[in-house]
């Protein structure tokens, strides 16, 4: 089965370093969370909003090993009055057999207050 799993998180500063740890931060407790293989993964799309333009997010992904022919794509987010700023969302195509309350979406940072009921509690 194909599922999709969310991730979002943040930056304070649209800094190529700061772009490239958070990224690489939210898709590795994407994929520990979710136990994801790269050859599982049909696709990447990761998305920011328009105060970040220092670097390409995706850039981080192909620092994991086996990510290298996995297809990534960034793009816009669309540039809504009063949304998060300084956001960066990824969307991950995943072949899984789990179901689909039992993918884990992460959600760090500020990007917290985009899906609060889809964060778990730390214990």
């Amino acid at each position: 089965m194909t599922r999709g799993v969310r991730g979002a998180t943040t930056v304070v500063n649209n800094e190529a370093n700061e772009i490239l740890e958070n990224t690489k931060a939210l898709l590795q407790e994407m994929i520990e969370k979710n136990n994801i293989i790269p050859a599982s993964v049909s696709h990447v799309f990761v998305s920011v909003t328009s105060d970040i333009d220092a670097v390409f997010p995706a850039k981080s992904i192909r620092e994991f090993p086996g990510w290298k022919y996995v297809p990534v794509m960034c793009m816009r987010e669309i540039d809504v009055p009063n949304s998060l700023e300084k956001c960066i969302r990824i969307m991950m195509v995943v072949n899984t057999a789990k179901s689909q309350q039992d993918i884990q979406h992460i959600f760090q940072k500020e990007a917290i207050r985009l899906r609060p009921d889809l964060v778990e509690e730390e214990e």
